[in-house]
């Protein structure tokens, strides 16, 4: 696979470069967010930070540090499969890069393909990570998800409204998941219909 690193599941808090973005020109629709409140809010979608502050160049430090927040978040909740194979079963081949945790245990996570910022009006600003796969047997196929598995729609625009809940930080992911999970979570949540629940495979 692509590269492996040492991870303290513990901390989990890594350098940016831990995930490197793929080369996508992604965005999402102006869709809404399963789960999403009428308490929402105008957010974009990036695919590196270099590309946040191209489009907000009197931003560059918040924008370098949502990007940071945003891999520390993927780290710490994404997806994490045992073996290649079932990472790749969800997210497509070459998407999965292998990681060893602190006490010398190897998985796979997905790429983390962008991610999602909130207003930088004032300065503040709100950050969250996103995948997406290139599985045609995956729901995510072609749409934007969070490391929850909560769908945002097509991969095409870059702008996108969401409820709070979708900066809230996620539970921490302790445990590998198996081939196809991260799907079965995405089609549970599908099935109630935006109830928001913890992660299926989280710890």
């Amino acid at each position: 696979m692509k590269r492996t690193q040492n991870i303290d599941l513990g901390a989990m808090r890594k350098a940016p470069k831990l995930f490197a973005f793929k080369p996508l020109a992604f965005a999402v629709t102006a869709g809404t967010l399963i789960g999403c409140s009428d308490n929402s809010e105008q957010a974009q979608i990036f695919t590196s930070a270099d590309e946040c502050v191209s489009n907000n160049p009197n931003q560059v430090e918040q924008c370098q540090l949502a990007y940071k927040e945003a891999v520390d978040e993927a780290v710490k909740s994404g997806p994490k499969y045992s073996n290649a194979d079932a990472c790749a079963a969800d997210f497509g081949p070459q998407n999965c890069a292998s990681y060893t945790s602190s006490n010398n245990q190897s998985f796979f996570m997905p790429l983390m393909a962008g991610y999602m910022l909130s207003s930088l009006v004032n300065g503040g600003f709100r950050s969250a990570p996103l995948y997406t796969s290139y599985s045609r047997y995956s729901p995510a196929y072609g749409k934007w998800t969070s490391t929850d598995g909560n769908l945002f729609g097509s991969t095409r625009n870059r702008n996108v409204r969401v409820g709070n809940k979708a900066f809230n930080p996620k539970p921490a992911v302790k445990r590998t998941m198996s081939r196809g999970g991260f799907g079965s979570t995405i089609s549970a949540k599908s099935s109630f219909s935006g109830k928001s629940s913890r992660s299926s495979w989280g710890g």
